[in-house]
């Protein structure tokens, strides 16, 4: 059973169908015995950094996180739900995180610079763009070296640890799109929005049991 961590933000259902699509069991749940007990666990999420860590705590649900990935088991984080396990984000802050991972989430910096020759990116960063593997993971069984995903988001994470890194993206700056490290693997693309690619994501974080 994959536990979809219900924290009040985020296309849970998508999330949830998405599993169930490719075959896995999904419950979206607060429930700490529920994650705790779950064979996997995703933490998706849409929204802003404060809020997020605001309602995890109010849920109680910041120690049953740390511990389920101290257990080892397979742990996605998507969107907001990889940004969070940093250390903090500069948005409306600095906002501490839940430290899982030593570094933190900026606002994007240099797409001015694309601008100014005339491209005309926006913030949010939202649609598809391509990632580029830097990483030989599980996950990307099948999916090629250099696929397009559906991004939407404003800020990017920074690890202080290089070795993590699993995808980089560019816009107008290149940027940490994807990290794995031991059980942990997130991603700042959406797989239950990236159609066949992202579903095989998914169907392969669904089999690491």
């Amino acid at each position: 059973m994959i536990a979809v961590i219900d924290y009040g933000m985020g296309n849970l259902r998508s999330v949830q169908k998405a599993l169930e699509f490719v075959g896995a069991k999904a419950i979206v749940t607060h429930d700490p015995d529920l994650i705790l007990n779950a064979d996997s666990v995703v933490l998706p999420g849409v929204g802003a950094f404060k809020d997020c860590m605001a309602n995890l705590k109010e849920l109680k649900l910041i120690e049953p996180i740390r511990k389920f990935i101290d257990g080892g088991k397979p742990f996605l984080g998507i969107c907001l739900g990889l940004q969070v396990l940093f250390e903090e984000s500069e948005e409306y802050g600095p906002v501490g995180g839940l430290g899982i991972l030593p570094g933190k989430v900026v606002k994007f910096t240099g797409v001015e610079a694309d601008l100014k020759k005339g491209s005309s990116l926006k913030i949010p960063h939202m649609g598809w763009n391509q990632i580029k593997i830097k990483k030989d993971l599980p996950l990307f069984e099948g999916v090629g070296g250099a696929p397009y995903f559906y991004f939407v988001h404003s800020y990017y994470v920074v690890p202080k640890n290089s070795e993590i890194i699993a995808t980089v993206t560019h816009y107008g700056v290149e940027f940490v799109s994807g990290i794995q490290h031991n059980n942990i693997y997130a991603f700042q693309f959406h797989p239950e929005k990236s159609q066949t690619l992202g579903l095989s994501i998914l169907e392969q974080f669904s089999n690491l049991n």
